[in-house]
């Protein structure tokens, strides 16, 4: 089965790298509190706090905190689609039971394809606009989930 998304450069940001891991350790550091909370965020930063209720329609939360302490983000995100090893794709455009949000910005497609002995990882985020896509890579899209992902390959090897 071919999946039928296709990023769109105009409107899309996409991180794609090859991970030393199996798929199935990927898949559990990202569906699982206990790991989501070990690399989720570029350090020094951290994860305070992450919930999740993996079906369609399930919460997917995570708080962040700065180096200085503070509290900056508190997303509500609502799972659209679970394939088991291979593709999670959730969206701050809605909230747990595919109620609007206020306040969107991206929709996320994490694919894990077995490639030799590792997996390609490849990170989507989907933006409603031009505009948008464009302020997220000035945030610093490319490092900061580059950063992530590298944190995500060292973390695995540690579950």
């Amino acid at each position: 089965m071919s999946y039928p998304f296709k990023p769109n450069p105009k409107l899309d940001l996409t991180l794609e790298r090859f991970l030393d891991a199996p798929r199935e350790l990927l898949w559990r550091a990202w569906t699982r509190p206990e790991h989501v909370k070990q690399w989720f965020t570029p350090k020094p930063w951290v994860i305070t706090d992450c919930e999740i209720d993996l079906r369609p329609g399930g919460l997917f939360r995570t708080r962040m905190q700065s180096p200085d302490g503070k509290e900056v983000s508190d997303r509500h995100c609502c799972y659209l689609e679970i394939v088991p090893n291979e593709r999670l794709v959730w969206t701050d455009a809605l909230l747990p039971g595919y109620r609007p949000s206020g306040e969107p910005f991206i929709t996320a497609v994490i694919a894990l394809t077995p490639e030799g002995k590792g997996t390609r990882y490849t990170a989507t985020a989907i933006h409603r606009d031009e505009a948008t896509r464009d302020s997220h890579e000035e945030m610093g899209f490319f490092d900061g989930w580059g950063t992530v992902a590298d944190q995500l390959a060292a973390y695995v090897k540690t579950i």
